[in-house]
């Protein structure tokens, strides 16, 4: 049966290696976690954005996905809650206390908090939305069997964790870190101001 659908599964995979390495709002976010805190941070973030990819799986699996796609207002409450989060988040690296060493915990964020973070940042991200709603509605067809909808996600899922987990190793390592501790304060005020403006544009962009 999955040598059947090899050709969606290949598709799937390619769009799903792009939509993990284009930058956006997800990058940003473990960028900012791994640096700003520490590795663990930044992978558990990670796991965060790996995991919220289940739920888009499972509304487009129910068959939300068609009704989401359909209606402006619960497109634009999902855009609008995205929007609001990444400025909130912007925020708050702006006017961070940039007193403390990069790449170390800071003491105020747990592992838990560090997967809601990631979680929070792909579920309500727009063009997460955008893309299941492309994938769902134009690669499964009515007659494609649960399994391999599922394995879909999976290869999404795995996608978005290798990546952003060696995002956050690749940028936690000892020397760019020290590069990093130079630029400090310049660096978290550039994060802040990116995350705020990813969150404009979100806000501003049309359905």
């Amino acid at each position: 049966m999955i040598i059947e659908f090899l050709p969606e599964l290949t598709t799937v995979a390619v769009i799903a290696i792009f939509m993990a390495i284009s930058p956006g709002a997800d990058f940003v976010m473990i960028m900012r976690n791994s640096i700003f805190y520490d590795r663990r941070t930044g992978l558990f973030s990670a796991l965060g954005v790996s995991f919220a990819i289940w739920l888009h799986v499972a509304y487009s699996i129910a068959g939300l996905a068609l009704i989401i796609s359909s209606s402006v207002l619960l497109f634009s409450l999902i855009k609008y809650c995205g929007a609001a989060y990444l400025i909130y988040m912007g925020y708050k690296s702006f006017k961070a206390n940039t007193n403390l060493d990069l790449g170390h915990s800071r003491g105020n964020i747990s592992a838990l908090s560090a997967f809601k973070i990631g979680f929070i940042t792909n579920a309500l991200n727009p063009k997460t939305t955008v893309f299941f709603l492309s994938i769902f509605t134009q690669v499964v067809e009515p007659g494609t069997p649960l399994l391999i909808q599922l394995l879909f996600g999976a290869i999404i899922s795995l996608a978005h964790l290798l990546w952003f987990s060696g995002v956050a190793l690749f940028l936690t390592q000892p020397r760019l870190l020290l590069a990093f501790k130079r630029s400090k304060n310049i660096i978290e005020k550039m994060v802040g101001v990116v995350l705020v403006a990813f969150g404009i544009k979100i806000a501003v962009q049309a359905n």
